[in-house]
């Protein structure tokens, strides 16, 4: 039976890579997207459907997850790749603070969303070491009350989101769960970011990997081989229990994350 698997942020970088490498082992993937063009070539290269999706807007997941569960009534893998470093501060079409909203929150619907096709899969997500400088705050989830700072320290916290949500989804369903740091990948990441255009101008493609050895964690976590590490584990590229910001090893954050992501996207 052939294995599927659903990749968002599939329309360039890492998630781009995976969709290629893993069309070429053999599964059925399906990419997501934000860009129409963009979406459509990369599906078209390697003979998959496509399907668009902005996580600017909750509806829009909503859509996107009614849509795939309506075509795929089995779901091996679903890799929660979508979202970025958004530079300057500002809420999504649904009020929320767009960084946590890209990064964490619609992820965690739309893999709520397919619970039932994803049972017996796997689903992974792209995290970062960004985590380190972050800061999980149930109280402040949005990052309402604490400096924006070109939005590093917020995108940092939603990727120990990111952690956290890998972790408490594996403990509450069984379902395979996993994260992962990519490296420092050559892509579009934080294009708008003055803090990366500067390193970038300084140290033109010294401190990054290519987008082709960034996703070596996904394409092997997306393996349907056992994963050498206890269900929930992060790793630090192909290592597994990185380091994670205390915050997201707080007693109770698993259980207060999720109470308070299901109240912000309508899960009750």
């Amino acid at each position: 039976m052939t294995r599927i698997a659903v990749i968002t942020g599939a329309s360039s970088g890492i998630g781009a890579v995976a969709a290629r490498r893993l069309s070429e082992q053999g599964l059925e993937v399906v990419v997501v997207g934000r860009n129409p063009e963009r979406t459509a070539s990369v599906a078209a290269g390697i003979g998959a459907r496509s399907f668009l999706a902005d996580y600017d807007s909750l509806d829009s997941v909503r859509e996107l997850a009614a849509s795939l569960a309506a075509e795929y009534p089995r779901i091996d893998v679903l890799a929660n790749n979508a979202g970025g470093l958004i530079h300057q501060r500002g809420r999504s079409a649904d009020g929320y603070e767009r960084t946590i909203q890209h990064n964490h929150l619609a992820p965690f619907l739309l893999t709520n969303l397919l619970l039932p096709q994803l049972e017996g899969g796997r689903v992974i997500g792209t995290a970062s070491v960004a985590n380190r400088f972050g800061n999980l705050r149930l109280d402040d989830l949005q990052w309402e009350r604490r400096p924006w700072l070109g939005g590093w320290r917020a995108y940092g916290t939603s990727k120990i989101a990111t952690i956290v949500f890998a972790r408490e989804l594996a403990a509450r369903t069984g379902i395979d769960s996993y994260s992962f740091h990519p490296g420092f990948v050559e892509t579009s990441f934080g294009a708008e970011s003055p803090l990366m255009k500067l390193g970038n101008k300084v140290t033109p493609g010294r401190l990054s990997i290519s987008p082709e050895e960034g996703a070596a964690p996904l394409i092997a976590l997306a393996a349907p081989d056992v994963v050498p590490a206890i269900n929930g584990t992060y790793f630090d590229r192909l290592k597994p229990n990185g380091i994670v910001h205390r915050s997201g090893l707080a007693p109770g954050v698993g259980e207060g994350l999720w109470a308070e992501s299901a109240r912000l996207v309508g899960l009750g």
